[in-house]
């Protein structure tokens, strides 16, 4: 297995190594952490070698939304807040990540841009995966990269649901008030 895997570019975070020394506390977090609800103790220890820590202190930006990223980050322990810009470029609070969710798999995925920012509410430790580190974990460990890879699909597959269900709320919400609004009054 190859150890020396390339960490991502976060010179604004402390770097702290790789995740093996938080193997057991990323398992611990099994029951509500999605993208690892299947993984056995020894598969998160692997995939650990391939992982990277950071600490970001609490007001720290940890990715900016419109930024080149190849990487996603998993919440071991602190809170962070995502915003999105709006039309008129004002950030607006879309969600609040805190241990063991995820962070940048879109954009680790796809290659496309970062869609929101990214900043820390308090001191958080951060296990960064990068698209080349996945990439590695496919070559050397094909079972566990197919696990990551089932496991991604399933997450973001769940969040497109969510989301869907969120449009069709605020679509269903948009018509009832335009069927309240009074149209003209021909005399």
């Amino acid at each position: 297995m190859n150890e020396t895997v390339e960490s991502p570019r976060l010179p604004q975070l402390e770097h702290l190594g790789d995740a093996t020394q938080h193997a057991a506390r990323i398992h611990a977090m099994v029951g509500y952490a999605p993208l690892f609800e299947q993984f056995s103790l020894a598969e998160i220890r692997l995939l650990g070698h391939f992982m990277q820590t950071y600490r970001a202190q609490a007001g720290q930006e940890i990715i900016r939304e419109g930024e080149a990223g190849d990487f996603m980050m998993l919440m071991v322990e602190g809170r962070v807040e995502v915003f999105k810009q709006d039309r008129w470029n004002t950030p607006r609070l879309i969600a609040v990540v805190e241990d063991g969710k995820t962070l940048g798999e879109m954009s680790m995925i796809d290659g496309e841009p970062r869609f929101a920012t990214c900043v820390a509410v308090e001191p958080s430790l951060i296990a960064v995966l990068s698209r080349d580190a996945l990439a590695l974990i496919i070559l050397e460990q094909p079972m566990l990269g197919a696990k990551i890879l089932m496991q991604l699909a399933v997450m973001l597959s769940q969040r497109l649901r969510q989301t869907s269900m969120r449009l069709v709320e605020f679509v269903d919400k948009q018509r009832e008030l335009s069927d309240q609004v009074p149209g003209p009054s021909f005399v």
